[in-house]
Order: structure tokens, then sequence, then C-alpha cells
């Protein structure tokens, strides 16, 4: 098994760099994905979240808002690193699950948002940076997702730095293009990670 750590800040077109290696026949794990299975209602994330947070953390449905919980945690580190408590064991161990799961000769390509803020660089073969400046992140969090340029920015800033990210990375992909662009790039990355993932002679 080959063990890929994918990441990029928000609105660096992470995602799109995932699904294009999933097409390819990556495994993809994703980080936040997993993240909102382990607080999906009925389940014991979601009942130690409302425990440390409050009710008022919760949708009329009885699902998490995540929109409320992220505003209350993006502005309180003290808070933020609360939730992550609760969260990233549950997220760990469900991730490692899928894994094993996977299968010997795979592939697998973890999408993880936090990876250099969490200092795991280390549990990868490789690590693969989406890169884009700050400010093409701006404008697309405030087109695609609708956030004010202060927003925007707070999310960014909460995050690890661009200089963060580049220092762990072992492959950059530069997203600032065109999206004909990153289907290049992204049939590189994949040739290069099969290379990579090949058992040596």
């Amino acid at each position: 098994m080959f063990r890929v750590g994918l990441t990029g800040g928000i609105g660096a077109g992470k995602s799109e760099v995932s699904r294009r290696l999933a097409a390819q026949g990556a495994v993809v794990i994703d980080a936040d994905a997993v993240a909102r299975e382990v607080v999906a209602p009925g389940t014991d994330g979601l009942a130690e979240v409302t425990e440390a947070f409050g009710r008022e953390v919760l949708l009329p449905d009885g699902g998490l808002d995540r929109a409320r919980l992220g505003d209350l945690v993006f502005a309180d580190p003290e808070l933020r690193a609360r939730l992550n408590a609760i969260i990233h064991p549950k997220v760990a161990g469900r991730m490692a699950g899928l894994e094993q799961a996977a299968g010997p000769g795979a592939i697998v390509v973890h999408d993880v948002p936090l990876l250099a803020e969490n200092g795991l660089a280390g549990a990868y073969d490789v690590v693969v940076v989406v890169d884009v400046p700050q400010r093409v992140q701006v404008e697309r969090l405030v087109r695609q997702r609708g956030m004010t340029r202060g927003q925007a920015r707070a999310r960014i800033e909460a995050q690890a730095t661009r200089e963060q990210r580049l220092a762990i990375a072992g492959i950059v992909i530069d997203n600032s293009g065109s999206l004909a662009e990153l289907d290049r790039q992204a049939g590189d990355l994949w040739a290069e990670l099969r290379r990579r993932a090949a058992p040596r002679p």
C-alpha cells in the first residue's frame, strides 16, 4: 500500500484534485466526509459535541449545525482545540479502518485539510499540496461559498500558512490556472504516484 497525504488551504481546490485521482483509480479517504460521519445524528460523536458546546449547535432536526459550530470555534482557539479533541480520534480510527479495507496494493489518498496544522506529514509516503496564492483563495470563497472577504480571510488565517504547507510538500500542484491545466497536472501526478508505488526490483 502506498499512502498519500493530500492537503491544501481552504479554497485551493484540493477536492478537485482528489476527485480526479479517484477517477484514475486511487482509493480516496476524505477526512471531511469522515468528520461529518462521526457526528451524524445518533452517534457518540454528536452526543459529545452537544455536551461540550450546548444544544444551540444543533439544527431543529437534531443534526449538527456545522455553520454555527464553525463560527464558534473559528473565533476561539481554545474551543477549536476542544472540538478537535472530540473529533480527531474518532476520525483517525474510522480512516484507519477504511485504509485497511483498501487492500495491500492500493494507492490510498488521504484528503486531509489540516495535515500541516496537526503535524501529520510523517504519516505518509508522500505529501501532495494543492497550492494557490491567498488572493485566489479569497476570490473563490467569496464567489463559490458566499463568504464576505473578512470571513474568507478569517478562515484562511485559522489554517496553516501557505509557507508551512509548502514546507512539508513532496509534490506541489499549482491550481491557480484553468481546469484543463489541473486535469493535466492531475494526470501527471497519478503517473508519478504509480511510479513511486511500484515494487522495487
